[in-house]
């Protein structure tokens, strides 16, 4: 799956396949490390080839590139203002910084945040100020600028500011995280979206039709199509890099006749959908949340969508399980004790038995927390506990519940009359257990759901007998 999606060509790195050739330099700078933006040639990858060079060209994204909206502006070069642009990989940011570029004429510089420094940074601003006295301006892309650390982010401040440069900057990260915050006030957030299955589609037709891409050398049917898409999942290079791959696949099986991408082609060249999934990042946050409300919410099937997103991704299986208990006694709690029960094994098998044979198990214990009834009684009674506890309603441990196993503790009054309830034939009888600040606080409220439905008919009695 790495070569197919160029996680190891330079060439064809995720962030690289959209991005803008590089204009000619006048003047020398070997110091600068430009972000490696790819060829675009006849032998470049199919995603390089069919990079919009237009905004007639660019699909997707139309709540940006509405008529007077921000990004149609700078596109179209009357806008001045640096943007930051949010959004998954695929959906374009590399491309609209090059047509801000192209539309503006102003001369395009990349850096990317894997590779550039502060030396970096500040090389390619003194570059765009000694420009910027001839008359001429500078966009400056940084890819994956939350990867910078703030020191490399500070440095653009002034540039930014004095429109040395119209930065504009891409990010898969929420950068209301990720990016300082003077650099977010001196710039337009604007969140790109996934495209749409109608969007990819028309993408692949495009490509597979257009001189620059495969310029209709293959045929494909519409189960295949279907499953391009399904499998881009909104990411436009992810498409067009699988289209690739399957018409490769086609044409070699062809053997010189009519190449056709069928469904079983399309399969056999790529093994699975990547997963935009990163551990590190806010989609792990998302994902992770969403797992949580699913379960919450007691929809198991998309409970267990996100589960096999966490899986495939290569979350550690220990962060599911470690939610899945949580998750048993904050939501589900005492209207299914078996619950916790289930997700503690679970924890126990990815404990013992490890991935990927733990994945049944951690999958049984969110199939049991997703379709158990639902009560927050248990975490409400704790919090309201806990609230009085921190407002100073903490009181004095009644004597006769005093600790009476040393010597002189009854000289004290400690653990006298204390009466044990197992000499009741009930097992419960009437004894102060409170702080005398605390006598008659209700904070267990049992709701009707589950076995918590017997237990609120029997707490109440419990509370009468024990209370007097």
């Amino acid at each position: 799956m790495s070569d197919l999606f160029g996680a190891d060509d330079p060439a064809a790195s995720p962030d690289a396949l959209f991005e803008a050739p590089t204009a000619p330099e006048s003047e020398p700078e070997p110091s600068i490390r430009r972000a490696n933006l790819g060829p675009s040639g006849p032998g470049a990858p199919l995603a390089a080839r069919m990079r919009p060079r237009s905004l007639d060209e660019v699909v997707g994204q139309q709540h940006l590139l509405a008529p007077g909206a921000p990004l149609r502006r700078l596109v179209e070069g009357s806008g001045a203002a640096s943007v930051v642009l949010y959004g998954p990989p695929g959906t374009g940011k590399t491309t609209l910084a090059s047509l801000i570029s192209g539309a503006t004429g102003r001369r395009f510089e990349a850096l990317s945040a894997l590779s550039a420094g502060v030396k970096d940074v500040r090389g390619v601003i003194e570059l765009a100020r000694r420009r910027l006295a001839q008359g001429e301006q500078t966009v400056l892309f940084i890819d994956e600028v939350h990867r910078f650390s703030k020191t490399q982010q500070d440095a653009l401040l002034a540039a930014v500011e004095n429109r040395i440069v119209l930065l504009v900057a891409a990010t898969t990260e929420n950068p209301s995280f990720s990016v300082v915050a003077p650099l977010l006030s001196r710039s337009l957030v604007l969140q790109l979206q996934p495209l749409s299955p109608e969007d990819i589609r028309s993408l692949l037709e495009r490509a597979r039709t257009d001189p620059r891409g495969l310029a209709g050398t293959v045929a494909i049917t519409d189960d295949a199509l279907d499953h391009l898409v399904r499998l881009a999942g909104g990411d436009a290079r992810r498409a067009l890099t699988a289209l690739e791959a399957s018409a490769e696949t086609a044409v070699d099986r062809a053997a010189g006749g009519d190449a056709v991408i069928d469904l079983p082609t399309v399969e056999s060249s790529i093994d699975k959908a990547a997963v935009r999934y990163d551990r590190d990042g806010d989609q792990h946050y998302d994902v992770a949340s969403a797992f949580i409300k699913s379960l919450r919410g007691s929809d198991v099937d998309a409970a267990l969508h996100y589960l096999a997103r966490m899986i495939v991704a290569g979350e550690d299986p220990r962060f599911i399980a470690r939610r899945l208990m949580i998750q048993a006694s904050e939501e589900v709690g005492m209207a299914d004790p078996t619950a916790l029960q289930t997700a503690v094994a679970a924890a126990q098998v990815v404990q013992q038995v490890g991935m990927p044979e733990a994945q049944l198990a951690l999958a049984q214990a969110t199939i049991h927390i997703a379709t158990a009834p639902k009560s927050g009684a248990v975490t409400a009674a704790l919090g309201a506990a806990i609230a009085d506890v921190k407002a100073g309603r903490a009181g004095t441990v009644p004597p006769h519940l005093r600790d009476g196993h040393y010597k002189g503790a009854q000289g004290l009054g400690n653990a006298i009359g204390y009466r044990y309830p197992h000499d009741h034939p009930d097992g419960v009888l009437a004894q102060q257990y409170p702080p005398d600040e605390l006598v008659g606080v209700d904070y267990y409220k049992p709701t009707a759901h589950g076995a918590e439905r017997e237990l609120g008919a029997r707490v109440p009695k419990l509370r009468r007998i024990v209370r007097g």
